[in-house]
This record gives structure tokens, sequence and C-alpha cells, in this order.
């Protein structure tokens, strides 16, 4: 799950960067609005966490600009502000979530994954797929009684595809999954993730669909 944090605060930003990668995220964060909206242009996120002060001006502003074309982002922000008026001038903008400085951050991992699976329209935080269960929250499976463990590559592999099974996702778009800007992308990873994932999972849950990319195989095959 790809995070953009838009946060002006070095410190702050930094800790929220490591704390999500370590939460299973892949995180890139900004510090200025201008930023933000040339990263939201240029890459593509599945949630933001976005400051409301920032130099060049608020976060909701930016906020504003989504919702006014449509966009569903989903969008938690994160204030010092922490008087009942902004928070629901904030939700009333359009974000999804909010939360206070100074906070946890493996509630900010939670509120996220939770943010993005109402996105989903999903009720459960697992994901399950021809016998096999997965929870984001700890990046561990399940499959017929047997725990299975994974890479955080292997499991941000696993769970794109598992979100929207029959879907067929490019190494490119995998590989957005995986890499922020500042890592260095790996030659072949994806697919030497890949041949890891078949040897836990067989070899046909994980299809190859030529020059296009992979997909999980249909239920019951």
């Amino acid at each position: 799950m790809r995070i953009l944090i838009v946060e002006d605060d070095e410190v702050l930003a930094d800790g929220l960067s490591v704390g999500l990668r370590l939460s299973g995220f892949t995180a890139d964060r900004v510090a200025t609005l201008a930023d933000a909206r040339a990263a939201l242009e240029t890459s593509d996120f599945e949630g933001m966490v976005l400051d409301i002060m920032l130099p060049d001006g608020l976060g909701l502003d930016l906020l504003g600009e989504l919702r006014a074309r449509g966009s569903a982002l989903p969008v938690l922000l994160l204030t010092a502000r922490d008087q009942v008026r902004d928070r629901v001038r904030g939700l009333d903008a359009g974000a999804d979530d909010y939360l206070g400085k100074p906070f946890d951050l493996d509630e900010l991992a939670a509120r996220l994954r939770a943010m993005l699976r109402r996105g989903e329209g999903r009720a459960s935080g697992a994901l399950h797929w021809n016998g096999l269960e997965i929870d984001p929250a700890t990046h561990t499976g399940s499959r017929d009684g047997a725990a299975l463990r994974f890479s955080r590559h292997e499991f941000a592999i696993l769970h794109a595809l598992m979100e929207h099974p029959g879907r067929v996702l490019s190494r490119a778009a995998l590989e957005e999954r995986l890499y922020g800007w500042q890592e260095e992308v790996e030659s072949n990873t994806v697919e030497v993730h890949v041949h890891k994932l078949r040897a836990k999972l067989g070899r046909g849950f994980v299809e190859t669909v030529r020059g296009l990319g992979y997909r999980v195989a249909a239920e019951g095959s």
C-alpha cells in the first residue's frame, strides 16, 4: 500500500515514513502543497496523510481540490489542532479520518488500514482467496490450517494481487507498490518474489499473463 505523507516537520515526516514502512506501507513524503500536487500527478497512491498547516497554505485547500475534481483518494488529516470545530471542518471538507498530534504510530497505521479497507468496500481486514487468508496488520497468512509468513515485498505483491482478484497487474504497477522514491528498484525483483510466493503457495496460485503481468488464479483452480 503506497502512501503519500505531506508534512513539513522533517523529524516527524521521517519518523512517519520509517514507521509506516515497518508496518508494511510504502511511504513517500513531501513538505509543501506544491510538491504534493506534483507527486499526485506523477505517481499513484492509495492514500494520503495530510498535515493541515503547511508552509505554502492549508492542507484543506489541497483536500478541497481533490474532492472538487472527483478524486476519492483516502485522506487522513494530521494536525496539532485538536479542537472539535477543526475536526468537523476537516471531515466536512472530505477527509476520511483525523488524527491529532501527538499520536501513536501503531494507531496511525491501524487507521490507515481501516480507511483503505472502507474505500475498497470491505468490512474485514483479512483478505481471502483460494483457501488463503492474509492479514495486512500482521503480514501473515494461513492456508488449510497452516501458518504462512512472508517478507515485506512478498506480502506487498500478494496483497496487491488479492485486493482485486482477476485483475492483471503489470510489473511496473507492482514495483510502484514495492518502492518509494528514495529506494532503488532492484532488477527482476518482482519475478524473484513471485517465484518465492509460488514456492509457498503452489505454482498455480499466481499466474503470469504473458506480456501483461500477473494475477491470482481463478478460485477453484
